[in-house]
């Protein structure tokens, strides 16, 4: 790996860990949410960290990748927003569900997260195809906790 490649990396590395740390500060699988009734297609809990800590490895990897790739500064700066706005998103997810406990408000921001993530993909691509492809887990992953999320609501609303 070249030398080029490590500041980077580790700002990226950085970052995803920051979002990381701050959603999993916020996530509390304790009382209020081991009342919540789940679907029986749900994932057992440990994988949900293993699952993050996947998708968010991945994530700091395709920024790094697309990011080298800009033309321009100001692709560069847009690019770099795009990534700050998800984790923001990411973020917020979390507060909603957890510690508003407010699934159902959860499930609509959700939306725009699942958004944040397509519009990544499409604008990784510009730069690398390889970036969007290491977006898709995130996807995929995102799309599952929209189900389990409305699956949440579905079970145990109202809320609030």
């Amino acid at each position: 790996m070249s030398r080029a490649w490590i500041p980077p990396i580790l700002v990226a590395a950085g970052a995803a860990a920051l979002v990381a740390f701050l959603g999993a500060t916020i996530t509390d699988l304790d009382g209020w949410y081991r009342t919540l009734e789940q679907p029986g297609w749900a994932p057992p809990d440990y994988v949900y960290g293993m699952a993050w800590t996947a998708i968010y490895a991945l994530v700091a990897l395709a920024a790094v990748t697309a990011w080298r790739r800009t033309p321009t500064t100001q692709a560069s700066d847009m690019l770099i927003g795009l990534f700050a706005l998800n984790g923001f998103l990411n973020i917020l997810w979390s507060l909603l569900f957890f510690r508003a406990q407010r699934p159902d408000w959860a499930m609509i921001e959700l939306v725009a997260l699942w958004i944040s993530i397509v519009v990544l993909i499409v604008v990784c691509a510009r730069y690398s195809r390889l970036a969007a492809v290491l977006l898709l887990p995130y996807l995929v992953w995102v799309s599952l906790a929209g189900a389990l999320n409305w699956e949440v609501v579905r079970l145990n609303s109202p809320f609030g």
